[in-house]
């Protein structure tokens, strides 16, 4: 018989993702602890006592979804032999994540934060700094094209960058706005048209 008073257990990993979920489709802001506790099947206490509170929480969140759901980046621009093959599966892979039935659309990292308060303005800047660390890793990849011949000498790596990382952002509020996959792949099709060509 189990002792009286003893704390239900729990299954930590399946609670994290409950609640990653629940940021991905409300942002930071908009999941309150209620919210949070019912997703996870656990009460106040127990979420402090296993995470440290809401927002420690949410950061553990997005570290989950960076190895999982929003892996797609890192894995096409680390696994594909080329810079042009890496930034178009980039786009095209999340493109897919992005509207797949059953999951919130678009990226949490993009969208979890994009209302906040005062209080919540470190929040803002830890995923302002995710997203500019994304950034870095797509102009280190297009550094890397220069060097291994896949881009032009002359290719400003830091404006192209920019530009891609804009696109993939984009994509991602375009799904949460309810854009197609269709809708998406059209918008991939133009930025992958503006790759650089060798100067004549």
């Amino acid at each position: 018989m189990a002792d009286r008073g003893r704390p239900r257990a729990f299954d930590r990993a399946d609670a994290l993702r409950r609640a990653m979920e629940v940021f991905w489709e409300h942002g930071y802001e908009g999941s309150s602890m209620s919210d949070l506790t019912a997703a996870m099947g656990i009460n106040s206490p127990s979420l402090y006592a296993a995470f440290g509170g809401k927002e420690a929480l949410f950061r553990e969140a997005v570290g989950l979804y960076g190895r999982t759901d929003g892996g797609y980046t890192d894995r096409a621009l680390r696994d594909e032999p080329t810079a042009r093959a890496g930034i178009e599966a980039m786009l095209r892979n999340n493109a897919a994540a992005y509207t797949e039935e059953n999951k919130p659309h678009g990226c949490m990292v993009v969208l979890a934060g994009s209302t906040y308060t005062t209080r919540s303005a470190s929040i803002r800047d830890f995923l302002i700094e995710k997203r500019r660390e994304t950034t870095e890793h797509i102009h280190k990849r297009l550094n890397r094209g220069v060097v291994e011949g896949d881009l032009p000498a002359e290719t400003n790596t830091a404006a192209l960058a920019s530009f891609y990382a804009t696109v993939l952002y984009g994509l991602s509020i375009r799904a949460r706005d309810g854009a197609s996959l269709a809708d998406l792949t059209a918008s991939i099709d133009c930025a992958m048209a503006a790759w650089p060509v060798p100067m004549t």
